[in-house]
């Protein structure tokens, strides 16, 4: 199950978020997070360019991946969260768990590559234990841990999988990414609901990437744009420089190259936000309301 090719609006009224993060209650406010940091050397460097010269506003780490280290060598404070990994999807590029998690292995050399895999043989306790391991190797290298989001979103569409990022969110708390209200339906479940039993807060939507590879973010980046509606909304890229690395990987590379430079080297995006009014926000300042409302 995806939520690739879905509707992307929700028709419900927005949350508060927008007024707890000191916005109006009409503001159109946008968070650009740039996945997969640690993927490569190739995303390292874009990613790390569009946070510092360009309109993202966060990134996620990737922890079990080759250039994660390379990453954390990089990092000057930068609002990153961390990319909660339990698949490898390429063919010929491998990595996986950090823990004795033999549960989590597909027998060639990695995590499993699709969703279904997972799903169906993964153990929940191991399940756990490597996430969490995530999470604090993260601390460890020196990351200010933002936020927490799930890599092809294994962890948001089964309830049990869920239950272990929702816990993990609450343990550390940090705010959570989530489709819209309008999702829970398609997924089967109120995960939305469940969150917010907990404090844990998340944008009020997600822009789903509808693509085959669910990677490249222009086309659909454009049409919400042009009809983004008042509250906090989410749209994720994957920014990567073209190089020989980046191209050997795997299929989705030209899209990695066109989101890098849609944030850097062209000005659409910022000329768009500008005459829409959208305001920018990182994951941090969502971090510091949900931690203030844990406390009250």
């Amino acid at each position: 199950m995806t939520l690739s090719g879905t509707p992307q609006r929700d028709n419900s009224a927005p949350s508060d978020l927008n007024e707890r993060l000191g916005f109006g209650p009409g503001a159109k406010v946008l968070i650009i997070n740039c996945d997969d940091l640690g993927s490569s050397h190739a995303a390292n460097q874009a990613i790390y360019e569009c946070l510092r010269l360009g309109p993202a506003t966060s990134a996620t780490l990737m922890v079990p991946c080759p250039w994660a280290r390379g990453a954390a060598a990089e990092y000057r404070g930068e609002d990153v969260g961390v990319h909660l990994t339990l698949n490898s999807e390429y063919d010929l590029y491998r990595w996986g768990p950090i823990t004795q998690a033999p549960s989590l292995l597909d027998g060639d050399g990695g995590f499993p590559r699709t969703l279904q895999d997972v799903w169906d043989h993964a153990d929940l306790g191991e399940v756990r234990r490597e996430l969490r391991a995530q999470i604090e190797r993260a601390i460890y290298w020196g990351f200010d841990v933002s936020h927490l989001d799930s890599h092809m979103g294994t962890l948001q569409l089964r309830p049990e999988f869920f239950d272990v990022y929702l816990d993990l969110a609450v343990e550390f708390q940090l705010p959570l990414r989530l489709s819209g209200r309008w999702s829970e339906k398609l997924v089967g479940f109120p995960f939305r609901e469940l969150a917010d039993q907990e404090g844990v807060v998340s944008p009020d939507e997600l822009i789903v990437i509808t693509n085959s590879h669910g990677v490249g973010t222009r086309k659909d980046l454009e049409v919400a744009l042009e009809g983004l509606r008042p509250g906090v909304t989410e749209v994720y890229v994957h920014p990567a420089q073209d190089t020989p690395e980046l191209r050997a990987t795997g299929a989705d590379w030209s899209q990695r190259v066109d989101d890098y430079n849609m944030l850097v080297n062209e000005t659409w995006l910022g000329d768009t936000l500008g005459e829409h009014d959208i305001k920018l926000v990182g994951y941090r300042e969502i971090r510091q309301v949900m931690r203030e409302g844990l406390r009250t």
